[in-house]
């Protein structure tokens, strides 16, 4: 399937410590289609909202660049999860 085409996007994240024992958190926009991470985020504290929202902005500008308009809705599926 074209990348343009694929509609089906997911957050996900991961975790660990690193050697001075602080903790490292990163959260990314996947595309199902397409095994891209499109935009991501590494904080040593927690994901607020606004970091999610940037992360999601952030692929679009990425996938789309400055179109104003998709020829297909972005489906953004979640567990939600603590991501």
């Amino acid at each position: 399937m074209d990348r343009e085409q694929c509609a089906r996007w997911c957050p996900d994240g991961f975790g660990f410590r690193c050697d001075d024992g602080s903790p490292l958190r990163v959260i990314f926009a996947l595309d199902w289609c397409d095994p891209e991470a499109m935009s991501w985020a590494a904080t040593t504290g927690g994901h607020t909202g606004n970091v999610v929202r940037d992360v999601i902005l952030q692929a679009v500008e990425n996938r789309f660049g400055g179109a104003l308009k998709t020829d297909t809705e972005i489906e953004w599926l979640s567990d939600n999860g603590s991501c």
